[in-house]
């Protein structure tokens, strides 16, 4: 790290984002508590700061570090928060970790869709925690995450906090605001207060353009109009006080909140699978919805029933096909049922995998509670063969998180070699690559399809021209 810094020029620093729950959610954490594991988490970073002022300082410059830690707790999930409290109790518990390392620690306090959190409740932690002073906190346009699919702090949140605790921002922010006539001398909001498009022609100015404001304000009304367009609220406005959203914003928020509600538990529905080509019904150890939100590795292995069905399609294949297709339901099965998402993505992926001379299996695997890690496992009793050199590959459609408003789904692809898919554990997300955001109004199903193959095409090359690893050899004998 010192070498690689010694070349950089200007000023640089490091960002480091961790938070409890990620060691337990992933099964890593091989029984110690999620606190112990924060805290260790926080040495490293403090080695980290250390390392990097040793860098500075080798390369000529301040040897302050520039390392600050973001704290994304709430971003796990149900598995390890159920209650606002218990997210409190854990920012609060990571605050004074940071604190005692040394370090600038902030908090997106933020929640997952498919927790016990709603958007009132985020607010409430929110108060709770400024008076513990963490040293910033991550803020987006409004509390909904579109990209993330989660709950985050607002930039009315900020205000509000602001007001109520009589905290400030940093001077020279603050000054820069007061120059863009946001806020006026005494700190109060000006009526260009949460006006995107006067801030727009304050950019347009600085950058030397001379148009009229008018036209740089239509500009901007252009601009903003687009990212509506894909699904993205902006905070435009305000209610009646300068920290709470304008109402029809407010709305749309209440709106993708309670429809994210629908899509967690909602089923996929019957008719849904009947219309894919020679749909196999399949489910993981998962015993209801409930238990595969709450209990992520339930939905990671198929059940016992399920292992025979798919052993019994690969002793029916005997090795003819070398592309397989897995559809889950996940965290929002109407991403899978809307009219427009799926078809036309199945259809176009198996046309562009013919085309590239993939042979693909004609069955569709439908995995009932599924999550990722189960369709590795598919992929495992398929395609596993020790003495087999040559790339197999899955592509596991599954849906995502709700909360984007979009009912998107991704596809996740994996063509490592057959000896690999052999190897107990040997196939993981490190060997995946995933499109994310599918769906008719964000990334077209078609467009996903045809990036698919392209991607396909890359794994499969790296597996067959990249020597087998030490465990491949080991594994073939």
């Amino acid at each position: 790290m010192v070498a690689h810094a010694a070349a950089r020029t200007g000023r640089w620093g490091l960002y480091f984002e961790t938070g409890q729950g990620a060691d337990a959610t992933n099964g890593h954490h091989h029984g110690t508590d999620m606190l112990i594991h924060e805290s260790r988490k926080y040495g490293f970073a403090r080695a980290l700061k250390r390392r990097v002022a040793v860098a500075q300082g080798s390369a000529g410059r301040d040897a302050a570090p520039w390392v600050h830690v973001n704290d994304v707790a709430g971003f796990i999930g149900p598995e390890v928060f159920r209650t606002r409290e218990q997210l409190v109790r854990c920012c609060l518990e990571d605050i004074v970790m940071g604190k005692l390392h040394g370090l600038t620690l902030g908090l997106d306090v933020c929640s997952t869709l498919h927790m016990d959190v709603t958007l009132d409740d985020l607010g409430w932690c929110q108060e709770q925690l400024a008076e513990a002073g963490p040293a910033y906190l991550m803020a987006l346009p409004t509390r909904n995450d579109p990209m993330l699919s989660y709950l985050t702090t607002s930039f009315q949140d900020h205000v509000r906090l602001r007001e109520r605790y009589g905290l400030k921002v940093d001077d020279r922010m603050w000054a820069f605001f007061q120059s863009l006539g946001v806020i006026d001398a005494d700190g109060r909001p000006t009526e260009h207060f949460g006006d995107p498009r006067h801030v727009y022609v304050h950019y347009r100015r600085r950058q030397g353009d001379t148009r009229p404001e008018a036209e740089l304000r239509a500009e901007a009304e252009a601009q903003m109009a687009r990212v509506r367009a894909r699904g993205v609220p902006l905070a435009v406005g305000h209610g009646e006080a300068s920290w709470t959203p304008e109402p029809a914003l407010e709305q749309d928020l209440r709106r993708l909140y309670e429809d994210a509600k629908v899509g967690l538990w909602s089923e996929l529905s019957d008719a849904t699978v009947a219309s894919l080509p020679g749909a196999v019904r399949l489910r993981t150890r998962s015993e209801d919805r409930r238990d595969y939100i709450l209990h992520p590795p339930s939905g990671e292995s198929l059940d016992g029933d399920s292992e025979t069905a798919v052993r019994k399609l690969r002793e029916q294949h005997a090795g003819r096909w070398d592309a397989q297709l897995v559809v889950s339901d996940g965290l929002d099965p109407r991403s899978l049922m809307d009219p427009g998402h799926l078809p036309p993505f199945l259809d176009t992926l198996r046309a562009e995998l013919d085309a590239q001379g993939w042979s693909v299996a004609p069955e569709v695997l439908v995995v009932k509670h599924g999550r990722v890690r189960a369709g590795y496992q598919v992929g495992r009793l398929l395609f596993g063969d020790e003495g087999d050199a040559r790339p197999r590959a899955l592509v596991h459609v599954i849906g995502e998180r709700p909360g984007s408003g979009h009912h998107a789904y991704s596809a996740y692809l994996t063509a490592p070699a057959a000896s690999t898919w052999a190897r107990q554990g040997a196939v993981d997300h490190d060997r995946t690559r995933l499109i994310a955001g599918i769906s008719d109004t964000s990334v077209r199903p078609e467009e996903a399809a045809r990036e698919a193959v392209r991607i396909l095409a890359e794994l499969a090359e790296s597996a067959r021209t990249m020597p087998p690893s030490a465990g491949d050899t080991a594994a073939m004998g």
